[in-house]
This record gives C-alpha cells, sequence and structure tokens, in this order.
C-alpha cells in the first residue's frame, strides 16, 4: 500500500484527483451494521480505509446513524464502485 503522502493528483488544479484519498458517508437504519460493513465493503473492493477515519452520527430520534469512511482510491471508477456497493446494502438508504 502506497503511503498516504506519496499520492500526487495527476493535475493539482483541477477538482476530484486520482489517486487520493476520499471520504465517503453512508446514511441507513441505525442498528443495522453499517459501521461494521461499511469498511468491509470498501476493502472487498480493494481498497484501503484509512485507521482511525470512521465516524458515526446517529440523528435527533435515533432512528437513523450516518457513517463516514476515508478510504484510498485510485480510479473514478473505483470511486463509483464504491457508492454503488454501498448503495446496493439494504439497510444504506443513501451515499454522500
Amino acid at each position: 500500500m502506497k503511503n498516504l503522502d506519496d499520492l500526487k493528483a495527476q493535475q493539482p488544479d483541477q477538482g476530484f484527483q486520482f489517486p487520493g484519498a476520499f471520504e465517503i458517508t453512508a446514511v441507513g437504519k441505525a442498528h443495522a451494521g453499517i459501521e461494521e460493513r461499511m469498511p468491509e465493503i470498501i476493502t472487498g473492493l480493494g481498497m484501503s480505509v484509512l485507521n482511525g477515519s470512521l465516524r458515526t452520527r446517529p440523528s435527533s430520534e435515533g432512528n437513523y446513524i450516518s457513517v463516514s469512511v476515508t478510504f484510498t482510491c485510485p480510479s473514478r471508477a473505483m470511486y463509483d464502485a464504491a457508492h454503488a456497493a454501498l448503495r446496493k446494502d439494504p439497510a444504506v438508504r443513501w451515499t454522500l
């Protein structure tokens, strides 16, 4: 695995640049285990979740939870695949 400091944007003055480290958030039903499955889904696609990057935030009523992780991603196609894989999980309502 590459060191995060070694990842260099191909065009530094442009928007999303790959490879890079990106944050992804999944929002879904609380108590459905999204916080355990989300890193597994990302790593199952061959990408690495940065240690200590997982954050959770419950909704005010406690019915939903948002889970965020930062992961290294080699390409836009893999970034899109991460969103698609998370959206396939029945407990996930949407991704950001």
